[in-house]
């Protein structure tokens, strides 16, 4: 595992390093106790900057941002990061569901099993609604749910069912070229995504670009160039 994580192969690289500092870590050691060691080499961590996936990181403090905002009394989320929907909880009760329930103990927050083409919640229920990363997996088979070509879809459909009038949707997904990586994801162009919340208006548009940078209430135009960006919505059920 340390040779194929973060990136295969470079592990390679790091090796005569990872070798060097632990014969100069255990020339420290002497005359002196013996220490239990085992190895475990980290062979990818050294590096000048702290690296992240932008979308990941982008879309939550996006979403946490928007969120404080609004201040709504109750959130509910569809299968984002649960990383991003610990924090979420933190000053907002939150009801995270996912395909594959997150099993936790925190407060503020409950996670509930769901399929998010048929969310067990009344029509117009919600008023604050996030899926960020979502709707572009659903129907490749990637996390062990049934092929359907039109999964984003009828995912469109299903999260509009349950917002009330007014309610808002934090939504992502990737943006640029519009194309199905399968069974990893798809892409969509803008105008694909509007068009299938057509029970939804636009309140703001948020992006990260292919270089890894942020563009905050920038225009949905600035996406068309793009191959793989990460487009940031807020939506409200009109």
């Amino acid at each position: 595992m340390a040779f194929l994580y973060p990136r295969p192969l470079v592990g390679l690289y790091y090796l005569p390093r990872y070798f060097l500092h632990l014969i100069i870590y255990r020339r420290a050691l002497s005359g002196r106790a013996a220490v239990a060691m085992s190895l475990q080499p980290c062979l990818g961590d050294w590096t000048t900057h702290t690296p992240f996936d932008a979308h990941y990181f982008y879309q939550g403090a996006w979403l946490a941002r928007e969120l404080v905002k609004k201040t709504p009394k109750n959130h509910t989320d569809i299968g984002s990061s649960v990383l991003t929907i610990g924090v979420i909880s933190a000053f907002v009760p939150t009801t995270f569901v996912d395909f594959r329930p997150a099993q936790t103990d925190l407060s503020g927050l409950s996670s509930v099993s769901g399929n998010i083409l048929y969310l067990a919640f009344p029509d117009a229920s919600l008023d604050s609604l996030s899926c960020l990363h979502v709707i572009e997996h659903i129907g490749l088979g990637r996390y062990g749910d049934p092929i359907d070509t039109e999964g984003s879809k009828k995912a469109a459909v299903e999260l509009q069912r349950v917002l009330v009038t007014g309610g808002r949707l934090y939504l992502s997904v990737p943006v640029g070229r519009e194309r199905v990586c399968f069974n990893a994801h798809r892409v969509h162009a803008i105008k694909s995504v509007l068009a299938m919340f057509l029970e939804m208006k636009l309140v703001s548009f948020s992006l990260v670009d292919d270089e890894s940078r942020f563009h905050v209430n920038t225009s949905i135009q600035a996406a068309d160039a793009l191959s793989y960006g990460c487009g940031l919505f807020v939506l409200e059920k009109l």
